[in-house]
């Protein structure tokens, strides 16, 4: 973060000193002299217990949502909400720059394509992204907060749980442009609707300035009904149907995947990913999409495609005492598994397991949604499913109603077990589940165990 007037940053919340802020921190172990700590009441910790160490470690403001005892009241900016404060002074902090932003939202899929347009971007000058799953109403801010003037270009993910968050994000971040990934089925619990869900997706449009580009997946069955607004320049990727920016051509190599671009624009390039799975190269379309509406050459973009680099346990492919696993542990909803299903099937190994778990904030769509992936396993020619979790029971039981061999296990130890039974030296295993199954401390055992190379 580059210093600024605590007056500018504070601008709608407080009036406040010109004194030179060179920190916004919600962690009251990062707290350093002349910086902002924000106070976030959560289940087990309170930021405000916090409050009153931070300002006798040097910071100059405290964000609270009540008085704290041990902070001065010229020192404290009372809130009602921390999170929309935090926005708040992010948006006033984006001001300080102009670099092209691209914003990346969408229901499955958003990481990927953030990361590929990393690649794209870093390949033009110096480039920002989110790291990690920085993606809500704290983590999009402490994106903004890393803008300095030299940042050329930074790529911004967006999430949501519910509507109205992402058009907070993206009036606050004010994209360059955009992209919507797809429409899926996360966050039913919360939307009711998938149409509900791409109305709060489409709220990405609220930040963007007139003529930008909104970059739209053409393969997706419902963002083709999106109302967008006229002022607005829509670009259609896709490989299936007619769009501006289609994939031909797809072939999975060894390496990765190749395919060739055909732009109604620019012509025809060669492009090559280190990925495996057709869903890749369709995030992989949405980052060359934005990159070339927005200006940059486009043999350039698409050669840039392949300095993707994956991250943490995102379709992330090892060799771990000599079986290929899939570690693909962050998150999961039916799209996604999905697509992962389809890696797997990929994979050269002449077995293929999978070890997949709950899907959580499905709603009503729940059991459908494990039902309709024992089904995809089956479809894939899957030799073993091992379904971890109660809501993984539906899936257990249609997969096992198509012929593949089945279990269902409820604990950590059992899902143990059972990879010690199946797994051989040779065989491909996916591991997927949504984040709170802790998939990755699970293979973190199962590795420990194998023999080491």
């Amino acid at each position: 973060m580059q210093p600024i007037p605590a007056n500018e940053l504070l601008a709608g919340l407080a009036l406040a000193e010109p004194v030179s802020i060179q920190a916004v921190v919600t962690d009251s172990r990062k707290v350093v002299p002349n910086c902002v700590f924000v106070c976030f009441p959560g289940e087990r910790v309170d930021g405000h217990d916090f409050a009153a160490g931070a300002y006798r470690n040097g910071a100059a403001y405290i964000i609270a949502n009540h008085p704290v005892e041990g902070v001065p009241a010229d020192r404290t900016v009372v809130v009602p909400d921390s999170a929309r404060a935090m926005i708040r002074m992010a948006s006033n902090y984006r001001m300080l720059f102009s670099p092209q932003i691209v914003g990346v939202t969408g229901s499955v899929g958003k990481t990927t394509t953030k990361e590929f347009c990393y690649a794209v971007l870093s390949a033009f000058g110096n480039t920002m992204k989110t790291e990690g799953n920085q993606n809500n109403d704290i983590g999009v801010p402490n994106t903004l907060f890393r803008l300095e003037n030299t940042t050329e270009y930074a790529v911004v993910e967006m999430g949501m749980d519910h509507a109205g968050e992402i058009e907070r994000l993206t009036r606050c971040a004010r994209p360059s442009a955009g992209i919507i990934t797809m429409i899926g089925v996360s966050h039913l619990e919360n939307l009711g609707t998938r149409e509900n869900i791409l109305k709060a997706k489409m709220e990405i449009c609220a930040g963007l300035p007139d003529g930008a580009p909104l970059v739209l997946n053409a393969d997706n069955d419902l963002l083709p009904t999106a109302q967008i607004p006229t002022r607005l320049r829509p670009v259609w990727f896709g490989i299936e149907k007619e769009a501006d920016v289609r994939a031909q051509n797809v072939q999975t190599e060894a390496q990765g995947t190749t395919f060739t671009i055909v732009d109604r624009t620019h012509g025809s390039f060669q492009a090559q990913i280190p990925t495996v799975g057709l869903h890749t190269v369709y995030d992989a379309l949405a980052a060359y999409t934005a990159a070339t509406r927005l200006g940059l050459d486009p043999a350039a973009c698409a050669q840039a495609l392949s300095r993707y680099q994956t991250t943490g346990m995102r379709q992330n492919i090892v060799e771990k005492g000599g079986v290929t696993v899939i570690e693909d542990c962050y998150n999961a909803s039916p799209d996604s598994m999905k697509a992962a299903i389809s890696v797997l099937k990929e994979l050269p190994n002449p077995r293929k397991i999978a070890l997949l778990g709950d899907m959580l904030e499905l709603g009503e769509a729940s059991e459908e949604g494990h039902r309709q992936t024992g089904v995809w396993v089956a479809q894939a020619g899957i030799d073993v499913l091992i379904a971890y979790g109660p809501r993984s029971a539906a899936m257990a039981q249609a997969a096992q109603e198509q012929g593949v061999t089945t279990v269902h296990c409820q604990n950590a130890q059992e899902v143990l077990q059972c990879l010690q039974q199946f797994v051989q030296p040779g065989d491909a295993l996916l591991a997927k589940a949504s984040h709170a199954m802790k998939l990755e401390d699970l293979l973190q055992d199962y590795y420990a165990g194998l023999p080491q190379a």
